[in-house]
């Protein structure tokens, strides 16, 4: 359905580079509803959920990520993730330990509560994504993907 049909606006978007925007901003808005009606019943957030993939598929062989290196991937204000880290902790999620390297730091590692609840939802979440792509052939997926990065390099520009 076209964007403008979703919206139910009176008048077409005159500019076609602001109506592309539009629907980028209104497909994410889609996507994080989505999300957090596929995460509630699991006691996750989608922020939550990506900490804990980060976690498990980009920590070092020891486990775990600083909070640095955490705050650097996640796709959220790094002032956010202490307290994010606070109520996954408080979860039993992950834990903190410090940095053996630098103890200015701490280490953030999952616990085996945070491993089982990965292990449960990881796989549904990765049928969801499938699902939610399957609309868009692999090649159109990767033009997507090109055609994002260069939108996103274009912001700062």
């Amino acid at each position: 359905m076209a964007l403008n049909d979703e919206l139910k606006l009176t008048r077409p978007i005159e500019s076609a580079a602001h109506e592309a925007l539009l629907n980028i901003y209104f497909t994410a808005a889609c996507l994080k509803k989505r999300a957090d009606e596929f995460f509630r019943p699991y006691g996750l957030t989608d922020v939550q959920f990506n900490a804990l993939m980060l976690l498990k598929h980009q920590g070092s062989d020891e486990g775990g990520l600083n909070q640095v290196q955490l705050g650097e991937m996640m796709l959220v204000n790094r002032a956010n993730i202490t307290s994010l880290i606070d109520r996954m902790e408080r979860a039993g999620m992950v834990e903190r330990a410090p940095d053996k390297s630098d103890r200015r730091y701490n280490v953030i590692r999952l616990t085996g509560r945070g491993r089982k609840v990965l292990a449960r939802v990881e796989p549904l979440y990765m049928e969801q994504v499938k699902k939610v792509m399957a609309v868009c052939r692999q090649s159109e997926q990767k033009a997507l993907v090109s055609m994002l990065e260069r939108i996103r390099n274009g912001i700062d520009a």
